[in-house]
């Protein structure tokens, strides 16, 4: 296994390890290769992804060079060998780690292999959309499980809200991040796929797929991938960085974790979930706190998100689903997030303002979800957030049918008038079938493909204009469309079959 890449491919498709739920074929969840979300098995009982090709064996081509411990000085991880982290492989204060396009770097399974960029050190990844550069498990195609290494940690210097020191990022792996230089630079991440990552380095303490720990806006964070990762696919713990064309691909735990006064700017996000692929702490498109204690900590976590698109589990009303899938996007804790243009579809909760800070924050404007598109979700938070008789005074009592302009004194508007919600979500249920519900908002239905999902909105669709740019951050390219996606498929270069990829 550490010396041939894609020897023996076992079985096409993903095989991860599942906390619950059972379907007809692969059934026993103690299993390494049980996926309640798999419809068959082979003779031998592995299980089978029917819409995955086999891949072809093939012997690696490329030898494997084994990093270990700090880099210091300049380091370069050339695209003509495969690198496998062991254990923490941290890049120093003034260390540069120079990654080339078309690199493959693994991370080591028994050692939890993880990247720590620390303060004062930069990583220069910048990989093109022809070659992108990837970081995966080690394991062969077909055997790939979520939490197989660590993933990508960035430590910055700029401010958060834990201390005006240093502060240490959740696991104890010496994570140590925070400052007051907001403009830090801690280098670049550009077409970058991260697919695998997790690891709980302690019980309930997962390795996010790409962590960020006070992060200056002078990094780059663009075009980057988080695929079938153990826990959140992005989290910020404070700092200002500014991130473009964001995938989050059938993670485990939260798509976008903020906290800890993150105050930076996001454009283009895109997330999709797997059915049954859920953390029992409860699964969220965004979870988003100022702190921990939902403290007056300043500065406050206060992002600014725009063109987002979240694709919930439930395909249609037949969709069996994870018990702990929860929001769309939880937003709790007193926090201060703006989310504009964007599109929310296919979990039990559409948006959830929890808490008397956090409502009393959007009702004086400091927290902000306008121009957005909620359908396809069953009901508000649980708080009643939205029903007759709380802060959206005259909606429905279901909350179904959301407000097409906000109410006086209310400064949340959440749907597109000219979007009819109700034709979405019946009162049955999820849409009679995929295509005629999905084909309401002229969202391709092929979106939750294994592999080939269809990202971008068919023609007539309602998030093909009315996006608004009025009074926000420069930063924000001004594009007609809300979502994600508009005509053009920025993702393109994704690799949606990274299940059954031969990096070699």
């Amino acid at each position: 296994m550490k010396t041939k890449i894609g020897m023996a491919v076992l079985a096409a498709g993903l095989m991860v390890v599942m906390p619950s739920c059972k379907k007809e074929g692969c059934t026993d969840p103690t299993a390494t290769n049980y996926n309640p979300d798999i419809k068959s098995k082979n003779d031998d009982g592995s299980c089978v992804y029917p819409e995955d090709p086999t891949p072809t064996p093939t012997d690696s081509t490329k030898s494997i060079v084994e990093v270990s411990g700090d880099i210091n000085g300049a380091r370069t991880f050339s695209n003509d060998s495969i690198y496998r982290l062991n254990s923490y492989v941290r890049v120093q204060n003034g260390g540069v780690l120079t990654i080339e396009p078309g690199t493959v770097i693994y991370g080591d399974v028994e050692t939890k292999g993880t990247l720590i960029i620390q303060q004062g050190g930069k990583i220069m990844a910048e990989g093109t959309a022809a070659d992108p550069i990837v970081f995966t498990s080690e394991k062969d195609p077909g055997l790939r499980n979520p939490g197989d290494w660590g993933g990508i940690v960035i430590c910055g210097k700029a401010t958060n809200n834990i201390s005006a020191g240093l502060s240490e990022l959740e696991g104890g792996y010496g994570g140590f991040h925070g400052g007051s230089d907001d403009t830090d630079n801690s280098g670049v991440l550009k077409y970058v796929q991260i697919c695998y990552a997790g690891v709980p380095i302690n019980p309930n303490q997962e390795v996010n797929s790409l962590t960020m720990g006070s992060v200056g806006s002078g990094t780059t964070i663009e075009n980057i991938v988080c695929a079938y990762g153990l826990d959140d696919a992005f989290e910020w713990f404070g700092g200002k960085v500014n991130c473009k064309n964001l995938v989050s691909y059938r993670c485990f735990d939260d798509d976008f974790d903020v906290d800890n006064g993150y105050s930076g700017n996001v454009q283009f996000a895109f997330a999709v979930r797997g059915s049954y692929f859920n953390d029992q702490s409860g699964s969220n498109g965004f979870e988003v706190d100022n702190d921990g204690a939902g403290s007056s900590n300043t500065p406050f976590t206060s992002a600014t998100f725009s063109n987002v698109t979240i694709i919930g589990p439930k395909a249609n009303r037949e969709t069996g689903i994870g018990q702990t899938f929860n929001n769309a996007a939880h937003l709790r804790r007193n926090n201060k997030l703006k989310i504009h243009n964007s599109f929310f579809t296919g979990f039990p909760n559409g948006i959830f303002i929890d808490g008397a800070g956090t409502i009393v924050n959007a009702q004086a404007n400091d927290l902000v979800v306008k121009n957005t598109v909620i359908a396809g979700v069953e009901h508000w938070g649980g708080n009643g957030y939205g029903s007759v008789g709380t802060i959206f005074a005259g909606a429905p009592a279901n909350g179904l049918v959301h407000p097409g302009s906000a109410p006086v004194g209310i400064p949340l508007k959440t749907t597109d008038v000219g979007f009819d919600v109700t034709a979405w979500f019946n009162t049955a249920g999820f849409g009679n079938s995929v295509l005629d519900k999905w084909q309401d908002a002229g969202i391709d239905p092929t979106i939750f493909n294994l592999g080939t999902p269809g990202v971008l909105p068919m023609g007539g669709s309602v998030l093909l204009s009315g996006a608004s740019f009025t009074g926000m951050p420069a930063f924000f390219e001004t594009v007609s469309y809300k979502g994600a996606f508009g005509t053009t498929n920025w993702a393109s270069w994704a690799d949606w079959n990274c299940a059954i990829t031969a990096y070699n």
